[in-house]
């Protein structure tokens, strides 16, 4: 793989094909990756349909898979890729996990965590609105058929 002239927008289009993958299980389209030195070395999309568990969104199993990647329950060095911007149980998990920096495409004024105040670690460094336009278009899309 030669250099990735914006590794925000390439980790980012992975986790796209993750909500794609989502989105054609009847899954809410959202994918998460986590990232560490430029490799990835976890992803997963919503399973709470497949699963029954109200827990078992994109970022918890992209959480549980890194941290037993590193047989370790701290992922500072780590960074989560995500399409939708973190519920308040991912971003707490997320804090848990003291992940060093998040990345979300499409922001969610609902149900995100900013709307229940700052919940990550107070080093997590946050970057927003990454391919937030496909992610957005992604989630209207599963909701439209739904309503």
């Amino acid at each position: 793989m030669g250099i990735i002239q914006d590794p925000d927008a390439f980790f980012m289009q992975e986790a796209l094909k993750l909500a794609t993958k989502a989105l054609e299980e009847d899954e809410v389209p959202v994918g998460a990756i986590i990232v560490s030195g430029g490799q990835i070395i976890a992803k997963a999309h919503n399973l709470v349909e497949r699963l029954h568990d109200p827990t078992a969104h994109a970022e918890m199993q992209a959480i549980t898979a890194a941290c037993n990647h590193f047989q370790s329950k701290y992922l500072n060095e780590c960074t989560l890729y995500v399409t939708l911007e973190p519920c308040p149980m991912c971003a707490a998990a997320a804090q848990w996990a003291q992940v060093g920096r998040v990345v979300f495409g499409a922001s969610d004024p609902k149900m995100g965590y900013r709307r229940f105040g700052h919940m990550l670690h107070p080093r997590t460094e946050v970057l927003e609105g990454v391919e937030s336009e496909r992610a957005t278009a992604m989630l209207k899309q599963f909701f439209s058929g739904k309503r």
